[in-house]
């Protein structure tokens, strides 16, 4: 990689193939960080809806008004009996309200509706025997409902862990992809200057010196297109909401941690695919036009 002020000049400084090689990587890379966020970011939720779900159930208690309040300390006495319970307590009023409030609005009247009162249960790591206590439930308590999360929990978990490996596979595409143009664009310039290849034969050049050249300009023109479109790519990332306590996905692609280094070898690893096609392509075109 070092420089040859006489080699460099094999390789012509301008035109459309500058243009193409420089413009590729910088958008491929500018997809990378995006697709290497939406990878991050879909990997963190799965974690995250897997152990906050994985943990926790509800029971919901359907009766008469009269009934409910007693159905209520029933099933919680029966809960702290219960081996594999870490916890357990009644919803209030206000926290049902908040729930529902983005479907039917602040004002709720809950006195009003039947709405069933609910209980939280935050399991311990064992777990605890579920049926077992729905049938301790149903003698006790015979309007209480118990809700496991299981349902609602494989299908969020296995649709951002299919994100996240969605994520890490159009990494390998634009990697290919990248490898693709540059090579298009090797081929192009190597071709264009046939008769000059011609004559540094004729001079004594061999092959390996021409190659290089071209491997050395067109490294450092997808090193550069690449610094570019990460950098394109971070701010674009930062400008990202971040997120927060009830954030989700969409507002929770910002690398954190340690993952910021990351998006910093996506130059350098895009300069080794172009030096990779870049001299595949050169040892090609040299055997042909021998």
């Amino acid at each position: 990689m070092r420089g040859d002020a006489a080699a460099d000049r094999v390789v012509p400084p301008s035109g459309f193939t500058v243009w193409l090689t420089l413009f590729t990587s910088a958008a491929m890379a500018f997809l990378t960080i995006f697709a290497l966020a939406l990878a991050l970011a879909s990997g963190r939720l799965a974690y995250t809806w897997g152990e906050e779900l994985a943990r926790a159930s509800t029971i919901r208690i359907s009766a008469p008004p009269g009934q409910a309040e007693a159905q209520s300390a029933a099933a919680l006495r029966v809960l702290a009996q219960t081996p594999g319970v870490a916890s357990a307590r009644a919803l209030s009023d206000d926290e049902q309200r908040a729930l529902l409030e983005p479907w039917f609005g602040p004002d709720l009247p809950l006195e009003s509706l039947p709405v069933p009162r609910l209980i939280e249960i935050v399991e311990e790591d064992d777990g605890f025997d579920a049926e077992g206590l729905r049938l301790r439930l149903q003698a006790e308590a015979p309007g209480a409902v118990l809700d496991e999360h299981t349902r609602w929990r494989r299908p969020l978990v296995a649709a951002a862990g299919r994100l996240k490996l969605l994520g890490w596979v159009s990494i390998l595409l634009i990697g290919a992809a990248t490898g693709a143009m540059v090579t298009l664009a090797a081929n192009a310039a190597l071709a264009a200057n046939a008769q000059v290849i011609a004559v540094l034969r004729l001079v004594g050049a061999t092959d390996s010196y021409i190659a290089r050249a071209f491997v050395r300009r067109f490294t450092l023109r997808t090193l550069i297109g690449a610094a570019l479109g990460s950098l394109a790519g971070l701010v674009a990332i930062l400008l990202m909401p971040a997120a927060g306590e009830t954030g989700g996905f969409l507002t929770g692609l910002r690398f954190q941690g340690l993952q910021w280094v990351l998006p910093l070898l996506v130059p350098p690893l895009a300069a080794l695919v172009a030096l990779g096609a870049t001299w595949m392509a050169a040892r090609r075109v040299l055997e042909r036009l021998a």
